[in-house]
């Protein structure tokens, strides 16, 4: 950044504390359940940088694990700083949580070992590298940012720096999502030929309908640092409302790959050659245009591979939210609602001992903590949360611009199209950068 100015066994004990790293609605509680820094009490600090609605349901369950301490927290917004150290507080029984308004103080810290990170998308870029230049390990949501280049950046930052970063792609820490993924990788499913992917889009709407003209800055919210690198827009409720941000693209991608990412991510997870091999990608895309919002609303993409090998991706208008996996003996249907499969036995299939079963993750949460002390990749680890990242961006790419493209993985770029290349790419405004 620089602005012109036994590893069950740990998570066992985390649960014991707490149920799961939970979003209500979203995340189930069963899910969250070093060399390098460690606080001298051997608690492992945290700062909670971006304390909404995500932010603060993931602070809420760092406060359920007992490896770890919450010594701060860090948002634009006054009230939702004072609320969040009022639950912090409260929880430990004193006033030692901090507040600040600017990330940088925090990441200025040396007594923080790790921050959590649930800033719009359009922040995840600057703050996770920075974090990572500064010493810290990262629980960073998902996804890396609002462009390939930004997420690559992300990925080298972490790498260089030896640091640890789980992302939010928790689906990865349920039983059932590792089961299917670990049936497919196994060859239970025999040759899987098409992998199904469909995720939220359309029924997000606006929840702003005001005037679109600029408007006074609330007391107690820093706008300015809000946007960021984002453009130098004035300020309207409708650009900060949720999920309306969500639905703009100068703060996000689009649920294309802010929803895309879990599913995806487990259809990468069951099936690999979707991000490490070529292929070819169109996409069918629609575009918001009530009120500020402007980015992907619904689309239709098919990601087409060497050996008659595709992954179709579409909203879930279109198509029933989730990961399926089609060889021609028969099917593995993943969803946050259970597991089924054709034939129907398929999913009780007894392991054998030479399987490689992808994690013993079992809360998200404590699989961090416990990757903190080991220095070991956690089961969302930088590079699948990269890989996932892209394939809901890419995807939007291609519907953008309306033509066929070719990626090739190994130099993450598209093969003779230099408009699709400059796409990777975003600018940061207001004196921020990279």
């Amino acid at each position: 950044m620089k602005k012109e100015i036994t590893r069950r066994q740990f998570v066992g004990s985390s649960l014991a504390l707490g149920a799961g790293f939970l979003l209500p609605t979203i995340i189930p509680g069963s899910v969250w359940g070093q060399q390098g820094n460690t606080s001298p009490n051997n608690l492992i600090s945290i700062a909670c940088i971006g304390v909404g609605g995500m932010g603060m349901d993931n602070m809420s369950k760092f406060l359920t694990l007992p490896d770890c301490r919450v010594v701060a927290v860090c948002d634009a917004y006054e009230d939702r700083r004072k609320k969040a150290k009022e639950v912090v507080d409260a929880k430990y029984g004193d006033s030692g949580c901090a507040m600040y308004a600017d990330f940088r103080e925090v990441l200025a810290r040396p007594d923080i070992d790790a921050v959590m990170i649930a800033a719009q998308d359009h922040w995840h870029a600057i703050m996770a590298t920075e974090a990572a230049k500064a010493g810290k390990d990262l629980y960073c949501e998902k996804p890396l940012g609002v462009s390939i280049e930004q997420s690559r950046a992300i990925v080298d930052a972490v790498r260089k720096h030896e640091r640890v970063l789980q992302t939010g792609t928790w689906q990865r820490s349920l039983d059932r999502f590792q089961r299917a993924c670990a049936l497919v990788r196994n060859g239970y499913l025999g040759k899987v030929h098409t992998v199904e992917v469909a995720a939220s889009g359309p029924s997000y709407v606006p929840k702003y309908k005001g005037s679109l003209d600029p408007q006074p800055v609330p007391e107690g919210f820093d706008w300015e640092m809000w946007r960021g690198p984002a453009p130098a827009e004035p300020y309207n409720p409708g650009r900060v409302d949720w999920p309306d941000w969500y639905l703009i693209f100068d703060y996000c991608t689009g649920f294309i790959s802010n929803w895309g990412v879990h599913h995806l991510d487990i259809a990468n997870w069951g099936c690999p050659q979707i991000a490490t091999t070529p292929f070819e990608l169109e996409c069918d895309e629609t575009f918001r245009n009530e009120g500020f919002t402007n980015n992907s609303n619904g689309w239709n993409a098919t990601f087409t591979y060497a050996d008659d090998f595709k992954m179709i991706f579409k909203d879930k208008e279109q198509m029933k939210a989730g990961a399926r996996f089609i060889s021609d003996e028969g099917w593995i249907y993943i969803d946050r609602s259970g597991l089924w499969s054709e034939p129907a036995s398929l999913i009780n299939t007894k392991f054998k001992d030479s399987d490689d079963l992808l994690t013993d993750s079992i809360n998200h949460g404590g699989n961090f903590l416990e990757c903190i002390r080991s220095r070991k990749d956690p089961v969302s680890n930088v590079d699948s949360a990269h890989q996932a990242s892209c394939l809901g961006m890419l995807a939007d790419i291609a519907g953008r611009l309306e033509t066929k493209l070719s990626w090739d993985p190994a130099t993450e770029s598209f093969k003779n199209n230099d408009e699709a290349n400059a796409m990777l790419h975003r600018e940061m405004h207001n004196g921020w950068s990279l």
